[in-house]
């Protein structure tokens, strides 16, 4: 598997509007992308660093994972996502050195990305994400 670099990292948050001014304001970041992911129940918003982004995480239905963890947690950073050339081996890849998948196969994520999740037990309690930008 072929990490080339941290592709992004989420923060669940209650509300990206309330949020803005800090990341904008505070941060003097730019918001480039506000988007719903219909099937994973979130909104995003990505902001960019050089090469990372960061990637804030709110919840469009009380069954989101990401409110479950905002109830369970609160606030904060949700998962680091790193970017590989192909999920689906990457995938292969690490289950055979016995890291329990959330994902089987890569689905679909926010931006147009090929996404995979790898289950948190089995990495160090980090929940990790495989990104896969398309061709």
């Amino acid at each position: 598997m072929e990490i080339t670099h941290i592709e992004h990292i989420g923060i669940a948050v209650k509300s990206i509007e309330e949020q803005l001014p800090y990341y904008e304001g505070v941060l003097g970041l730019k918001c480039y992308n506000i988007e719903t992911v219909e099937d994973q129940k979130v909104k995003t918003a990505f902001f960019k660093i050089g090469q990372t982004k960061i990637e804030l995480l709110e919840p469009t239905s009380e069954e989101s994972t990401i409110a479950k963890f905002i109830e369970k947690r609160g606030e904060g950073i949700h998962h680091i996502a790193y970017a590989t050339t192909d999920v689906n081996e990457a995938l292969k890849e690490v289950e055979a050195k016995g890291v329990r998948l959330i994902d089987q196969q890569a689905r679909a994520g926010a931006e147009g990305l090929r996404i995979a999740f790898l289950h948190p037990k089995t990495t160090g309690s980090v929940l990790t994400e495989l990104c896969e930008h398309p061709e």
